[in-house]
């Protein structure tokens, strides 16, 4: 079953959200899901809910779309944090200090930071993606939640682990109680790959000894092959120690709804960018 369900339109101007619902039933107080292209005011290559500053929107358009996801998902504009993100494995702790940090401007954002993690509440945890595997955590008994971006670089750096181990070590979360999403980016289908980067995913993956549900590699032409990213970190949480029945996976590829997603690959690196966003509302 599809674990990123459409927010059903109840505001003026609603952008396009979908939800983890099941954790949201699961969970109350709890607010996540993954943005899509779809209801902002964006224009041009950005149509239309771009929510990433880095890619030469108008700077008023990006934070009016933000404003319109925060209204959607019931957190104050004022309590949304991001990074700035390098394709990298950096985990970093958010406080309630860090509240605004990255979400008004990029000079601001955490630096370095692909990853974030939290049990603050009222604070919303943010990221930024237009293909790269969006990863999303929460230990409902001890109240963590954090989010992780995974391109191929973070994700053979091991950024899924990298995550769970600060749950564990900081907010000393049971692993057995850490769940995670896997959410809409390229899939097998539209993600080709030379041997550079093969090579890096086999030092960390050897699909003789794994067990993984589909295949991670599959050949297609000389030197490159089709590289399945959600199945290759699903298979990486499930190394560090995340029970397989905790971990869910999107079947909605941005290569191929170009419609609903913004995909750097498919329109040559000139496109918005959607967002993850997990958090607890106060009560």
């Amino acid at each position: 079953m599809e674990p990123f369900v459409r927010r059903q339109g109840k505001l003026p101007d609603e952008p396009g959200v979908l939800e983890l619902a099941g954790w949201m039933a699961d969970t109350p107080g709890l607010a996540a899901g993954f943005t899509t292209r779809l209801g902002g005011v964006s224009q041009g290559c950005f149509d239309s809910l771009n929510c990433a500053l880095h890619v030469r929107d108008a700077e008023k358009d990006v934070i009016a779309n933000r404003r319109r996801v925060a209204l959607a998902a019931g957190i104050p504009f004022e309590n949304w944090v991001c990074g700035e993100q390098v394709h990298g494995n950096r985990v970093h702790a958010v406080t309630e200090e860090d509240r605004g940090r990255g979400w008004f401007d990029r000079a601001s954002a955490i630096q370095d930071a692909d990853a974030l993690v939290t049990d603050a509440e009222g604070v919303m945890l943010a990221s930024f993606y237009a293909d790269c595997v969006p990863l999303i955590f929460l230990d409902p008994v001890k109240r963590v939640v954090a989010l992780a971006h995974a391109g191929w670089k973070g994700t053979v750096t091991r950024i899924g682990p990298e995550t769970v181990h600060m749950m564990q070590k900081r907010y000393h979360s049971s692993i057995e109680h850490i769940r995670a999403a896997i959410g809409p980016s390229i899939g097998p289908c539209c993600y080709e790959v030379d041997n550079r980067v093969l090579e890096q995913v086999r030092a960390v993956w050897n699909e003789e000894e794994g067990k993984a549900e589909r295949p991670v590699i599959q050949s297609s032409r000389p030197g490159h092959a089709w590289l399945d990213l959600r199945e290759l970190n699903r298979q990486l949480l499930k190394q560090a120690g995340i029970l397989p029945t905790n971990i869910e996976c999107t079947n909605l590829c941005t290569g191929c709804e170009t419609g609903m997603f913004f995909s750097h690959r498919k329109e040559g690196g000139a496109t918005g960018r959607m967002m993850s966003f997990i958090g607890w509302k106060k009560g």
